[in-house]
């Protein structure tokens, strides 16, 4: 297969570029990334609608994937239980090599088509779960080898990739095929594809978040008060939703623990 996101770089000699230029090109390439996201709307959407249908029933969400793919995946899954106050075992990441790879390559992890499915088995995936391979070559064996075992198991599988008729995207039920085209830097993923990836992460938790009820108008509801910052945030969300002064908002906030349900109890 013909993989785009090994395809050689539209720009030469970079060590030469200003580094305006430098700047102004790679701009000038993540430009393309949301247009090929956009493109991809309809597929994103079929797999939103089916893992929010598996997760009104009971079950989680796991991401799977190797090197900048899968760091992106447990970036995502550790941001939903602070912004949206579920708890941590309901969107899960998952790396080649384990939490060690986050921070420092695991050689050879990724090319174990077993060890994908050996992590989810950990977790006692079930067919209520939703898996995701993340994966921007499309080839990696520890996302291909646990898609199929997930299909196997009649689990929900999508994929985000960056390359299209891949393995990963062939394993998956519902593939996600982001081709942002060639790297500014020749084969550096972590670049647009890594961008794609994550605008296609925070598409999925967000949008399946809101359909479970996690927001309300355009709030965060449910964040968790973990700091200053959104004890502010929260104490401005409960005020302007009840007419309580910022002092009297603040208190009910800290009292009830979530904005949900100071401004339950302080409705008019």
């Amino acid at each position: 297969m013909s993989k785009t996101t090994e395809s050689t770089s539209h720009y030469d000699h970079l060590e030469k570029m200003s580094t305006r230029d430098l700047l102004v090109n790679m701009n000038r390439e993540d430009e393309k990334v949301a247009a090929s996201v956009r493109a991809q709307i309809p597929q994103i959407e079929k797999l939103v609608d089916q893992i929010a249908d598996r997760m009104l029933s009971g079950g989680r969400l796991f991401y799977l994937g190797a090197g900048t793919s899968g760091r992106l995946g447990i970036l995502d899954a550790s941001e939903c239980p602070p912004t949206f106050g579920v708890d941590h075992g309901l969107v899960i990441g998952l790396i080649a090599g384990g939490d060690g790879a986050i921070r420092k390559a695991v050689e050879k992890a990724e090319d174990d088509a077993d060890l994908g499915w050996k992590d989810l088995l950990d977790y006692d995936i079930s067919e209520n779960d939703s898996v995701v391979g993340i994966a921007a070559s499309g080839t990696t064996p520890y996302v291909v080898g646990a898609l199929k075992h997930a299909n196997e198991k009649s689990i929900l599988t999508g994929c985000i990739t960056c390359n299209e008729n891949t393995p990963v995207a062939e394993a998956a039920q519902y593939p996600i095929e982001v081709v942002v085209g060639p790297e500014f830097v020749t084969g550096s993923t972590r670049m647009k594809a890594g961008t794609a990836q994550k605008m296609v992460l925070n598409m999925i938790s967000t949008s399946v978040m809101i359909k479970l009820g996690r927001v309300e108008g355009n709030k965060m509801v449910d964040m968790q008060l973990s700091n200053a910052k959104l004890v502010e945030r929260g104490t401005k969300m409960v005020s302007e939703a009840t007419g309580l002064s910022k002092e009297e908002a603040k208190k009910e906030l800290l009292t009830h623990g979530s904005v949900r349900k100071a401004v339950q109890a302080n409705k008019k």
